[in-house]
């Protein structure tokens, strides 16, 4: 299965960039919107790229299953609990960003074997930037390839932040607004794209405290082949295909996620 993505990796990323400019550009700033059970938001677009995207991921590979957000948990569940290799799709990253005019939004699109990221897309229609990445292969941004170490501060205290203060504990959040130690930080609205900022060099740590399976496949694969470093919160490293909510520290470097997985666990 593996030896067949190299050579479809540009058709699959083409497949990505047309349904964003097609399908999620003409509805921005012209859709409406409504909540899901769990309060979340969900808009046409979420549903037309997940079945534009199905069904053109289908007609390549009719022997791989999708696991996209919109679909019920039900489904999802069986996806995981099957195995094997799947889709998992996020097809509007940044929903509520897309919903309120803010041009921060994406589709995020990885190929999972054996429980494993194998292959991982990334695409931003407004700025028209494709992150991707392939296991053992690296990452780039529009064919350039990426290292997230380049622009990395050595220290802590230098770094630009991206944290998501919602879904942290209270006592975290506090020392954090207190007692901050980094230079500066920022917050966006697209799991996705965060991950794929951080490989980029636009921040050098990252701390997210719950997002989904589809939130952050694509992306933890793109940091890792760009070189980064991440866990959970409660420093579990490994890459695990599951439907529980997870929680992300990461940064640019081995060295500075050693400094800012301490300050945390301090």
């Amino acid at each position: 299965m593996t030896n067949l993505f190299p050579i479809e990796l540009s058709l699959l990323r083409e497949l990505v960039i047309d349904a964003g400019k097609e399908e999620l550009l003409p509805r921005f700033q012209h859709t409406d919107f409504s909540y899901k059970q769990d309060g979340s938001l969900v808009t046409e677009a979420d549903l037309s790229v997940q079945n534009r995207l199905q069904t053109e991921l289908y007609r390549l590979h009719p022997e791989i299953t999708l696991l996209g957000e919109e679909m019920s948990e039900q489904e999802q569940n069986a996806i995981i609990t099957k195995g094997g290799t799947f889709w998992c799709l996020d097809p509007l990253d940044g929903t509520s960003n897309f919903a309120a005019g803010i041009p921060f939004f994406s589709i995020s699109l990885a190929l999972i074997e054996n429980g494993q990221p194998i292959m991982g897309i990334i695409y931003d229609p407004v700025r028209d930037e494709s992150f991707i990445a392939e296991k053992g292969k690296g990452a780039k941004l529009n064919d350039k390839p990426l290292d997230a170490t380049i622009t990395a501060h050595t220290a802590l205290q230098r770094c630009s932040a991206i944290v998501d203060f919602k879904r942290l504990s209270s006592d975290l959040a506090t020392r954090l607004a207190i007692d901050a130690p980094y230079s500066s930080q920022r917050s966006f609205g697209s799991v996705a794209l965060d991950w794929a900022w951080l490989a980029a060099g636009r921040g050098q740590i990252y701390l997210h405290g719950k997002q989904k399976l589809w939130d952050y496949a694509a992306g933890w694969l793109i940091l890792d082949e760009a070189g980064g470093s991440s866990s959970t919160l409660e420093g579990v490293s490994e890459f695990q295909a599951a439907l529980e909510p997870r929680s992300a520290i990461a940064a640019s470097t081995t060295d500075l996620y050693q400094q800012w997985f301490n300050w945390i666990n301090a």
